[in-house]
C-alpha cells in the first residue's frame, strides 16, 4: 500500500483553545520529524475558532502505527483527550493526483 492522508476533524470545547493548540504543536513539530511522516499540517477553521483539521500524510500503514507508538503522540492523545467538545472523526483518503 502507498502513501496515504489522515485527515482528523477535531472540535475543542471553547474553554480550551489555547492549550489545545499549543499541545498540538508539540506533537506536530516532533511528528514531522518521523521519517515516515510527509506531512502534518494543523488547521483552524476561520468561521469558528474551535474547530480544527489535522493533515497527516504517512508513507504506509506501518509509519501511522510507528507515529502512534511514539511518546509525543501519547502525551499529545491524553492531554487532548479531556478537550474534545465531540469525539475526533479520521478520514483516510489515497492521493490521486499528483501521482
Amino acid at each position: 500500500m502507498s502513501a496515504f492522508t489522515l485527515v482528523v476533524q477535531i472540535q475543542v470545547k471553547p474553554e480550551c483553545v489555547d492549550a489545545f493548540c499549543a499541545a498540538t504543536l508539540i506533537n506536530a513539530c516532533a511528528s514531522r520529524r518521523e521519517p515516515g511522516i510527509l506531512r502534518f499540517d494543523l488547521l483552524r477553521q476561520q468561521d469558528a475558532a474551535d474547530r480544527f483539521l489535522l493533515v497527516e500524510e504517512f508513507r504506509d500503514p506501518e509509519a501511522q502505527q510507528q507515529h502512534r507508538e511514539t511518546p509525543h503522540y501519547s502525551v499529545w492523545r491524553d492531554t487532548v483527550a479531556l478537550m474534545m467538545a465531540t469525539p475526533r472523526i479520521p478520514l483516510k483518503y489515497d492521493r490521486l493526483e499528483p501521482a
